[in-house]
């Protein structure tokens, strides 16, 4: 699972991703600065874990993680093939996840490809760009069940869907009905992605900003998705980096269970609805090949009794086969044959 960071050029994209994978991609004041992807992971902040640690004492702790892309700045004419477009867009269309870095800072010393700061227009761009790529995939993709001249399930929903683009709107906002959206799931088109923006401003706000700020968050909550407004030049961002990162795991779908042991505790990421059979290979193949039971114990349950032997006389632990639904944060301790 990958989160993907996109933006014109010159947004911040590769300090925002150096900060969060403690990664050295050049980052440089032109355009393009970034051509291939820089990949990196990046630890979720969880509390919980450090909950665990006062009561457990591990050696160590260890977070879950997610993978981080810093994809080139994207430009006008980016879905032609315009700034080497089509290879970044393909970098996106491989991520689960996007996280957009908009400009707001005023720094005359950084280029802006667009010469000026305006935040709602270089939003417009980014979108354009990828409602243009997705226009033509789905073009695409009609000509071909035309070309082989079958009736096919996905023609509707798929004209529905192109004239929805057409009007300038990105797919994620588009009413699905029923089973719909599985019609369209192998096109692996772009604004569909469920997207995170990030407003890059300076130190100090000032009324331009404020403005800009106002009138974007009025339109990112249409498409019912999240800013957060930090300053890359200040040293302390980490309440808002913490943010991003738990949004961004949130959007992945993704939730986490715990390993407990005195030599450590692990966070483990598995996708909603997972069964504990399902969760089990996470650790290890062999403990889905030879599962038996799966021992879970509610995160609130240890905290409030504090230890497995407290838990265990309040007839907290549970044992529980392969369809067992993981919850978030649960403790759990897999029984299998060896």
């Amino acid at each position: 699972m990958k989160c993907g960071i996109i933006g014109l050029p010159n947004t911040g994209k590769s300090t925002f991703f150096n900060f969060i994978s403690n990664s050295k991609a050049l980052s440089e004041n032109f355009p393009f600065c970034t051509i291939e992807p820089n990949y990196g992971m990046t630890k979720v902040p969880d509390k919980r874990l450090y909950e665990l640690k006062k009561i457990i004492n591990p050696i160590k702790i260890i977070p879950s993680e997610i993978k981080i892309v810093d994809i080139a700045g994207l430009i006008k004419g980016s879905h032609k093939g315009d700034g080497l477009g089509n290879k970044f867009l393909s970098h996106i269309r491989e991520t689960n996840v996007i996280i957009h870095m908009i400009r707001f800072f005023q720094d005359m010393n950084v280029l802006h490809v667009e010469g000026s700061i305006n935040p709602i227009r270089d939003k417009e761009i980014i979108d354009m760009e990828l409602q243009l790529k997705d226009l033509e995939t789905i073009e695409n993709k009609l000509e071909n069940i035309k070309r082989k001249n079958k009736i096919h399930k996905s023609i509707n929903i798929l004209k529905k869907v192109f004239s929805f683009l057409k009007e300038g709107k990105n797919i994620r906002m588009y009413p699905f009905q029923g089973d719909e959206k599985k019609y369209i799931t192998d096109l692996q088109l772009l604004t569909i992605k469920p997207v995170l923006y990030i407003c890059n401003i300076d130190e100090k706000l000032n009324n331009k900003t404020h403005f800009y700020i106002k009138n974007l968050q009025k339109i990112i909550e249409l498409e019912n998705s999240t800013l957060v407004v930090l300053s890359l030049k200040k040293n302390y961002i980490y309440y808002e980096i913490e943010k991003i990162l738990k949004e961004a795991y949130k959007l992945l779908n993704l939730q986490s269970f715990f390993t407990v042991g005195n030599k450590e505790i692990r966070s483990w990421s598995i996708p909603n609805k997972c069964t504990a059979y399902e969760a089990s290979s996470v650790i290890h193949t062999d403990f889905q090949k030879g599962f038996i039971k799966a021992e879970v114990i509610h995160y609130n349950d240890f905290i409030k009794y504090k230890s497995n032997k407290k838990v265990k006389e309040a007839g907290k632990i549970f044992l529980v086969g392969k369809n067992y639904l993981i919850q978030d944060g649960d403790i759990i301790h897999f029984r299998f044959h060896q």
